[in-house]
């Protein structure tokens, strides 16, 4: 079986700010059977939903809604098979992909951090429409930075966070060995960072 994400219907991709703003459920998680060759619509109504996951178990799938700041299980299997739990929400970005790196570990990208103008623009209808003309007229100022990765346990649980003011538009992040590499749609460049040199630090909330 195959699970992806169709994030959009009503626009394209490079008009996926106007999903954003207009803030309603254009998405679905989808499953594919390659042996009946049926699509099956397993979750609608999601917000600009992006990235999708196989728990290591089989149990559950995961996917990610970006303007929610959230991700949530869909489960695959057992008991609870169709229906859907929190994983994690209040996220410190907007997530986009999640993967799991066969470590114990779920890898989050996120795009960018949380800004006034976004809550603002989350919060009143009349700001995400100005917001919606200044896109339209190429006059809204640039507030995406502080992208990065958020690494979990199976359990949602936080156990890392990594993210740099200069780095936005991240849309996914995976570690292999000591490294964090970090993918882009948009940048012509892939980052990466030595995670035994430039170890985590606490930070002062």
């Amino acid at each position: 079986m195959i699970y992806f994400i169709d994030a959009l219907y009503k626009y394209s991709l490079k008009d996926h700010v106007w999903d954003f703003l207009e803030r309603r459920p254009h998405g679905r998680l989808v499953s594919y059977d390659s042996a009946t060759k049926q699509t099956t619509v397993l979750v609608c109504d999601l917000y600009f939903a992006k990235g999708v996951v196989v728990s290591p178990d089989q149990s559950h799938v995961i996917y990610c809604e970006t303007p929610m700041r959230r991700c949530t299980k869909h489960y695959i299997q057992g008991q609870k098979k169709g229906s859907v739990d929190t994983f994690i929400d209040h996220l410190p970005g907007y997530p986009d992909n999640i993967r799991y790196d066969g470590e114990g570990c779920y890898w989050i990208a996120l795009s960018l951090a949380p800004s006034l103008a976004w809550d603002l623009a989350v919060r009143y209808p009349s700001i995400r429409k100005v917001m919606a003309i200044m896109e339209k007229y190429k006059l809204r100022p640039s507030v995406e930075k502080n992208g990065g990765v958020l690494a979990v346990d199976l359990e949602g649980n936080l156990i890392d966070h990594y993210y740099d003011p200069r780095l936005s538009m991240v849309s996914s992040g995976i570690k292999i060995g000591t490294y964090i590499y970090c993918g882009s749609i948009l940048h012509t460049y892939m980052p990466r960072l030595n995670i035994q040199e430039n170890p985590p630090v606490a930070a002062i909330t």
